[in-house]
């Protein structure tokens, strides 16, 4: 009988599915630069379940709903009512990654109610100025709105019961040295008054359209050492299967993390696999252009669910990813080929 949870050629077992059910956004960041549409043939709500179904059989016990933008997409409180039964079979945890823009009070409350348990939002900077930029907005203007309505969002979220403390609301901030590492500390410094953990994030060479340089990323340890100048820290540690390590503030001034995909890769306990928008399933976030397995026409009408799953186990059975491990043992770290970082849901 074949093992219900599969482990891949490195030993590593399935435990987290991203599954991206946008790849368009509201905003236009050059670290990211989403397509301004949809490509065809999304999946419907029912096939969206069925693959959070599968994968929940296979092992995975966290779903992490992406984009591109989460929030533009219509049924994503159906999805997440939808697969609350699936908790009984082993799913733990409900996640939803966003820019934060669209995040009213009453989008938080029906999140919430719907059963989402962590929310993850996105912040690049503390000034109009420096969200612009980030954000691929058009001026300090729109930058400006754009950071009153993320940090309202915050409060959104922590008033419909996510709370920080908790772990159920974190900051996210990508770093990009020459555009806004000089908003390092003044991050640090409103995530620690906010009392959220931020998550600073090493510039990365997914997708083909970036722009991405090896001189452009600013190292995850010296975040951490400027930071610590300003506010000590003490190391806690990356967790198992986890993307970030973590950092507390020895004034009691919260948590601090940073995801070193590139500096200090952690390919060996990777556990992730995602799903694009349009039903494509990818072992690794680095992963070359057509490399996805297509898996509608496991999700046709009539199609028995086992057949699905094992479609997915044999994926799984054959992953050997470990590009970023790779990149750094290469003599000149280069970009390459790699499917859009919107269409995987980063």
């Amino acid at each position: 009988m074949a093992d219900p949870h599969p482990s891949d050629r490195h030993g590593r077992p399935l435990g987290v599915l991203r599954l991206s059910l946008t790849a368009r956004c509201n905003l236009a960041c050059p670290y990211c630069l989403p397509d301004g549409q949809d490509p065809p043939g999304l999946l419907t709500l029912e096939q969206r379940r069925a693959v959070v179904a599968a994968a929940v059989a296979l092992g995975a016990r966290s779903l992490r709903l992406t984009g591109g933008e989460p929030l533009l997409h219509p049924d994503l409180e159906a999805l997440i009512e939808s697969v609350q039964p699936l908790r009984q079979g082993g799913l733990r945890e409900l996640a939803l990654t966003s820019n934060g823009l669209l995040l009213t009070a009453e989008r938080a409350r029906a999140l919430r109610q719907a059963g989402l348990d962590r929310l993850t939002l996105s912040l690049d900077g503390t000034t109009g100025a420096s969200v612009a930029r980030m954000a691929g907005l058009a001026d300090a203007t729109a930058g400006t709105r754009a950071l009153e309505r993320v940090l309202a969002a915050i409060e959104h979220a922590r008033a419909a019961g996510f709370d920080p403390a908790q772990g159920a609301l974190k900051l996210n901030a990508v770093i990009q040295r020459g555009a806004n590492a000089d908003e390092l500390l003044p991050l640090a410094g409103l995530a620690r008054e906010r009392g959220v953990e931020l998550r600073l994030i090493e510039f990365m060479d997914v997708g083909n359209r970036n722009g991405w340089r090896p001189e452009a990323v600013l190292p995850a340890a010296e975040m951490v050492a400027r930071i610590g100048e300003r506010w000590p820290l003490e190391p806690l540690g990356r967790g198992r299967h986890g993307t970030a390590s973590r950092w507390r503030y020895r004034d009691g001034g919260g948590v601090l993390a940073t995801v070193a995909s590139i500096s200090a890769p952690f390919c060996g306990d990777c556990n992730r696999l995602r799903v694009t928008a349009d039903g494509f399933a990818y072992t690794c976030l680095f992963a070359p252009p057509g490399s996805g397995l297509d898996l509608r026409p496991w999700l046709a009408p009539g199609c028995p669910a086992a057949a699905l799953r094992e479609a997915i186990a044999s994926l799984w059975r054959q992953r050997a990813d470990r590009a970023s491990e790779e990149r750094g043992e290469a003599p000149l770290p280069r970009p390459m080929p790699h499917v859009e970082m919107a269409r995987l849901g980063g």
